[in-house]
């Protein structure tokens, strides 16, 4: 889950709550008109700057967008890949989404954030974090979760209805209920209520490698667009890991 402001190379940096269940700082979508080293150089700093005064590991997605001069930048100073993303998209009018249960969004951000633990079996104490975030998306978002009313949260949400473009985050199914249809249930609410919102097509990022995932969504319709990859310093990386780790 990722909350962008404007900041640097013209595109946008952000926190997000990553696979890794940790509140990491990324710098998506990289792209600038031909930057120059010194431009690449000071705008890096400013950035490492920046997260650390939050106590974050600077981390950089870049997608095909991203300009060679700042792929040279990274590889000469060690930067390295350890993460891949497929981003999948597809017009919502050719979607499978019509089908199972309908699911309202719900509005209590903090009721969502408990389910969203819950269902990812992450840590509790992501909880404020993950609340930042999610209180900061500006555009309309809808919170979706599918309980049983024996075991709480099973499925969860987040679509974000931008224009005409609905982003999907914060996909998933807890371990002990997938292979049950949830996952395409919450899916295919979400993408009805960002339709009846006028939003006309779909995305999603899906961690590589995801088999299971990947079937899912392509069984609705989703095709894979472009990939894009994680860089990082891993000296950073370490020494916050050894610095969040508990004693």
């Amino acid at each position: 889950t990722e909350c962008g402001v404007p900041c640097l190379f013209g595109t946008v940096m952000c926190l997000s709550v990553t696979s890794t269940d940790r509140v990491c700082a990324t710098v998506s979508r990289l792209s600038a008109p031909t930057p120059h080293t010194l431009f690449i150089e000071n705008r890096v700093d400013r950035a490492a700057r920046l997260f650390s005064a939050y106590d974050r590991p600077l981390v950089f997605r870049q997608s095909p967008l991203a300009p060679p001069q700042l792929e040279a930048f990274l590889d000469a100073r060690g930067w390295r890949r350890f993460d891949e993303t497929i981003v999948m998209a597809g017009s919502i009018a050719d979607l499978d989404i019509d089908g199972g249960m309908d699911h309202l969004p719900m509005r209590d951000i903090g009721r969502y954030v408990d389910a969203s633990i819950s269902v990812h079996g992450r840590d509790t104490a992501l909880k404020a974090g993950l609340t930042e975030v999610l209180s900061s998306i500006r555009p309309p978002s809808g919170l979706f979760v599918i309980e049983d009313g024996k075991s709480g949260p099973v499925s969860t949400a987040l679509c974000v209805h931008d224009n005409d473009m609905a982003g999907l985050f914060e996909l998933a199914t807890r371990a002990d209920k997938r292979r049950a249809g949830h996952g395409r249930d919450v899916i295919r609410a979400a993408l009805r209520w960002a339709r009846h919102r006028g939003a006309e097509t779909a995305w999603m990022q899906v961690e590589s490698p995801n088999p299971a995932a990947l079937a899912l969504y392509a069984s609705i319709g989703f095709q894979e667009s472009y990939r894009d990859a994680a860089r990082h310093t891993s000296a950073a990386v370490r020494a916050w890991l050894l610095s969040t780790s508990d004693p």
